[in-house]
């Protein structure tokens, strides 16, 4: 789903303002140390602003906040205390293969793409 999660937050940041970097990566394993976050089993994704860093549904509607569309209406999701709506993060993320299906490969990013990806 990560995949295809990078591919819709792409498509709906137009401006560019949102980058990636896979929790793998050198990158990934720099910002999970830096934010002494588990740098192993990895149950979210996590978005970080100004110095600090939001996971699971908190990253989410954060995403969805900075989106072109109407997707930022769902950051109100935010007064639903943290505990309730990783409740349900939780249940979708235990399902997402099911639903979304299960990639064997990523896709390549074009060179304006590759730009997005921290390294």
């Amino acid at each position: 789903m990560c995949n295809g999660v990078v591919q819709f937050i792409i498509k709906r940041d137009p401006q560019k303002k949102m980058l990636f970097a896979s929790l793998q990566s050198e990158q990934g394993q720099r910002l999970l140390k830096k934010y002494q976050l588990p740098t192993t089993n990895f149950d979210s994704f996590i978005a970080i602003h100004n110095n600090r860093y939001f996971d699971r549904s908190s990253a989410a509607l954060y995403v969805c906040k900075h989106l072109n569309g109407m997707w930022p209406l769902l950051y109100v999701c935010m007064l639903i205390p943290k505990r309730l709506r990783d409740v349900l993060y939780r249940f979708i993320a235990k399902r997402r293969y099911s639903w979304f299906g299960k990639s064997d490969t990523c896709f390549m990013p074009t060179p304006d793409l590759k730009a997005r990806f921290l390294q």
